[in-house]
Formats: structure tokens, C-alpha cells, sequence
């Protein structure tokens, strides 16, 4: 059995290497054909492209940007920890592991909420499974905030989403989406209330533990502590690609980040699926893609800069004595 496990751990990895190879080879020679028309090579145009940034204004933006992340994200962590696995837990004492969870999410961002679940069965003897119920949850509002924020940018600027509808049929894309999504959200919150198909039972199950718990204020409060992230996300992407003297609108960004930042999701090396999608929705720049690269890069770079500073007081608080209730 491991060694077949072990056998489609690589299949994947392979796969989803290759998958981020294709991605880099479609973004090359989307760049490659614009470098063309204006008889450069394809790094000559990049190396120009940069070069014309002002990198000192991008850098006073992304720093507070990034710390103002850090900040907000935190306290949702908080909060839902609070409400379901620590009812005692601070948020000055989610800070540290929070932000040292971030180093491990270079790799992986589950890894880094993984992180966090062991932190708390550590010091406070919350059962694993209860705290990554928690991680999950999360995870879940995140994606139906970026659903609801992207409705709301293509409802506002739709004819802006047609323009970008020249290689895909984004509008049907979308739509279909956003309704899968609005039908599964009842669904959700009745299954795991209890209130329907009550022989099923999957919601018993550990890992649901948050979900059971939840009430729908609950997701909703949990959306609109997360939503600043976003909001400031749409601003400081539209301001710097300004920099990078690249025609964007705040409505295109506020239709479009959220679903790129959901294709970030996907399990491929260096989020290659988000930097293919760049290209897709600014055809007219197909240097983007490197652009987010760059963007992605810095943020967490520095994201984990944060978790180094957090790193010796996120230590020393889960190598002394857990607090509550010892093991036997």
C-alpha cells in the first residue's frame, strides 16, 4: 500500500510539474510574439518592461501591504480559533505562530496551516483534527469571499469582462461559477446544521468539526474579517501595475484578482496556473504574467521575513509547558 501511495505521490507531482511547464511555455511565447512586433527579444522586452517600474514607490506600497496582510489575516485566524478550539487564546498569541507558519508556506500553504494545528494541540491540547476543521473552514470563506468579490467587480464593469472575452468565454465562466457556488452555500449550511439528510453521516465526521459548530453568522462575520485583505489587494495590484505602466481600471482588478487568486489555488509549482491567467485577461500584455510572478514572489518573500521575527517567541511559547490539561 505505501508503495503504491508513494507511486501516486509522484504520478502527481509530475504531473502538476509538467502542467507548470506547459503554463511557462504558453506565457513564453505569448511574450515572445509581443517582443516580435516590436523586434526585440523576448528578454530584452522583459528587461525593459522592468526597467521602466519605479521599483522605490512599489516597494513603499508592497511593504505595508504586506504587513498589513499579515495583521488582518491573523486576527480572522484568530477569531475563528477563538470561536471553536481555544475559547482563552489572545490574538497578540496567534501573532507569532501565525506569522511563523508563514516560512512553511513558501512550500505549501497547507503546510503552514498544518503549523498552526499543531501549535494549538501543543499548547492548548486541542485535538488535531478539531484545529485543521478550523484551518478548513477558513478555506472555505476565502474562497466564497473571492467568489462573492469577483460577482460584485463583473456585475459593476461587465462590458470590461467582455473585452477580456477574446480567448475565453469568461462571462459563461464565471456565471456558471458564481451560481454552483450560491446553490452549494444552503446546501452547506443546512447539511451541516443537521437539518437535512440527517442518515448521512459524512458532517460527523472529525474533520467537520468547525462546520458543525459554525453558525451562519458565523461565515459571514468571517468573510468581513478577511474582506480588507482583498480590498487592499485590488487597490495596491491596480496602483502597481500603474507603475508598471500598464493600463488596468480598479473594476477590471476587482472582477478579475479574485479569480486569479483562485487559480493561485491550484496545486502547481510557482502558481503557474494564476500567471497563464494574467496573460489571459490582459491579452494586450502578456508580460504580466511575469509581473505577478514578481508580485507573488515579494509578498511571500517577505511574509516570511515576518515569520523569521515571530520565529524565536513562536518557539520558545511551543517548546515550554502546554497550557490546559496534561496528556494523561
Amino acid at each position: 500500500m505505501a508503495d503504491k501511495r508513494n507511486v501516486r505521490s509522484l504520478l502527481l507531482q509530475l504531473v502538476s510539474w509538467l502542467a507548470a511547464f506547459a503554463c511557462f511555455y504558453l506565457i513564453y511565447g505569448r511574450i515572445a510574439v509581443a517582443a516580435a512586433r516590436q523586434e526585440q527579444s523576448p528578454l530584452t522586452y522583459l528587461l525593459e518592461f522592468f526597467g521602466e517600474a519605479n521599483w522605490w514607490l512599489w516597494l513603499a506600497m508592497m511593504i505595508p501591504y504586506s504587513i498589513f496582510f499579515f495583521l488582518v489575516d491573523a486576527h480572522a485566524s484568530w477569531r475563528v480559533i477563538r470561536w471553536y478550539n481555544a475559547p482563552t487564546i489572545r490574538y497578540l498569541d496567534v501573532l507569532p505562530i501565525r506569522a511563523s507558519a508563514y516560512i512553511l508556506s513558501i512550500l505549501n500553504e497547507q503546510v503552514g496551516k498544518g503549523a498552526m494545528s499543531l501549535y494549538l494541540w501543543h499548547r492548548y491540547r486541542i485535538p488535531g483534527w478539531e484545529a485543521v476543521s478550523s484551518m478548513i473552514l477558513l478555506g472555505v470563506v476565502e474562497i466564497y469571499q473571492l467568489l462573492i468579490f469577483s460577482s460584485i467587480g463583473v456585475w459593476l464593469y461587465f462590458d470590461l469582462v467582455e473585452q477580456a472575452s477574446t480567448q475565453l468565454p469568461l462571462p459563461t465562466i464565471l456565471t456558471t461559477a458564481y451560481l454552483i457556488a450560491l446553490a452549494y452555500l444552503p446546501f452547506h449550511l443546512l447539511y451541516f446544521s443537521g437539518r437535512i439528510l440527517p442518515g448521512l453521516q459524512i458532517r460527523g465526521a472529525k474533520i467537520f468539526y468547525a462546520f458543525r459548530k459554525a453558525k451562519p453568522l458565523d461565515y459571514l462575520l468571517v468573510l468581513l474579517f478577511k474582506a480588507p485583505n482583498l480590498l487592499m489587494a485590488v487597490m495596491v495590484y491596480t496602483l502597481a501595475l500603474e507603475l508598471f505602466h500598464v493600463e488596468v481600471v480598479f473594476g477590471q482588478m476587482l472582477a478579475f484578482l479574485p479569480v486569479i487568486f483562485l487559480a493561485a489555488a491550484l496545486p502547481l509549482p510557482f502558481h503557474a496556473g494564476a500567471l497563464l491567467l494574467w496573460t489571459v485577461l490582459f491579452p494586450d500584455y502578456p508580460e504580466v504574467g511575469a509581473f505577478s510572478l514578481v508580485m507573488h514572489t515579494f509578498f511571500v518573500a517577505f511574509n516570511a521575513v515576518i515569520g523569521l521575527i515571530f520565529l524565536p517567541q513562536a518557539n520558545r511559547e511551543l517548546f515550554e509547558d502546554a497550557v490546559g490539561q496534561p496528556d494523561s
